[in-house]
């Protein structure tokens, strides 16, 4: 890989390195939200654009980070293929870089697995300029995948994401969602039972008294799962345009739950599945304050509450919780690393970016 645009991209990072500079790694910025505040110089990617390769009939893409995720998708789509893990976009402008780097998965993703179960190789640009490739474009091939997977989540903290490699799946024939009315515990324990059965369930999400499911596969088997569920449980199977507008609400945050004029900070807290309602300390500002995905794996929460009360409850079911939005400035977005994780962290770190140029301090302070 090597064109004009990775030579400034070596250029920057090396000039950096000698000033004793810091760097922002940045594409298209839709996420600058998430994790700690933004800090360093700009580093931006868009420049790095491209599909390097595509093998429909091998399932794989090659893409440069600074690709727009809207222009992959298309091409995914031109040949019936898609991102099956739903990446979220929060604004226009997204790339593959940041999709991986942010490691964010949509409602798909308890079915299918998230982006790092999809990122097959990674050619990065470490604190050192180095231009260093993991794993490769085939699928069997198991060497390397580790490194590459860790550059999934990790917020660019690392290095600056190149090129990836990705699996991608064929678009499902068949889809159909259905909607029920029942509480949350009623949802809970009802997606959990749902999971046990074979059921073609591709995506969930409960609100305001109402669970969505949403089935995917051959056109038969959907069918029959529809009618089955619609008629043992009372289901109400959506038209396609309602479904499609509440999935893409969903996936890319832009439902009325999501609003980043709520005056609450929004958590994404992590549960085992079976998990009974989260037990808050009561919020006046929280109304409707939960809402669930991932068949109960993953509550989204509207609370006040403290930072630490938010984290026990979390923990006393043996989950985790993210501070996701907040209005007010950022910190202690993710949860405290145990030291034998934080361990790990900084060498992983310091055999990467050894300088501490990337994103710093954008997972932990200490990073």
């Amino acid at each position: 890989m090597n064109n004009p645009a990775l030579n400034l991209l070596i250029d920057h990072v090396q000039s950096a390195q000698a000033q004793g500079l810091q760097l922002c790694i940045r594409g298209g910025g839709t996420k600058d939200f998430y994790g700690e505040q933004p800090q360093g110089t700009l580093l931006d990617t868009r420049a790095l654009q491209g599909i390097s390769s595509y093998e429909p009939s091998e399932l794989v893409v090659t893409v440069r980070a600074g690709t727009p995720l809207v222009e992959l998708e298309d091409a995914l789509a031109a040949q019936g293929q898609h991102l099956a893990f739903d990446p979220p976009r929060f604004a226009p402008g997204g790339t593959v870089g940041g999709m991986v780097a942010a490691g964010l998965s949509g409602p798909a993703r308890a079915s299918v697995g998230a982006v790092r179960d999809f990122v097959l190789g990674a050619t990065i640009l470490n604190g050192q300029g180095r231009v260093l490739s993991f794993g490769g474009q085939v699928i069997k091939n198991v060497a390397g995948y580790d490194v590459s997977r860790l550059m999934a989540g990790a917020m660019g903290t690392l290095g600056v994401i190149l090129e990836v490699s990705l699996k991608v799946l064929p678009r499902p024939p068949a889809t159909a969602t259905l909607r029920f009315a029942m509480n949350q515990a009623q949802a809970i324990d009802r997606l959990n039972r749902w999971s046990g059965q074979p059921l073609p369930i591709n995506a969930s999400a409960w609100y305001q008294g109402v669970l969505h499911l949403r089935l995917s596969g051959a056109k038969a088997a959907v069918q029959a799962a529809a009618r089955q569920l619609a008629q043992s449980h009372g289901g109400e199977v959506l038209d396609e345009a309602e479904a499609h507008a509440f999935w893409l609400g969903l996936r890319d945050q832009a439902a009325s739950f999501f609003s980043t004029d709520h005056p609450a900070p929004l958590w994404r807290v992590a549960v085992p599945a079976t998990t009974a309602p989260l037990a808050l300390p009561e919020d006046p500002a929280a109304a409707d304050a939960t809402l669930i995905e991932w068949g109960g794996a993953q509550r989204w929460l509207r609370t006040s509450a403290p930072t630490a009360a938010v984290r026990r409850v979390a923990a006393e079911v043996g989950g985790h919780a993210t501070l996701f939005r907040a209005a007010h400035p950022r910190t202690a977005v993710f949860t405290p690393l145990t030291p034998p994780l934080a361990q790990i962290h900084q060498a992983l770190k310091k055999s990467f970016d050894p300088h501490q140029l990337f994103n710093p301090g954008r997972m932990y302070s200490d990073l």
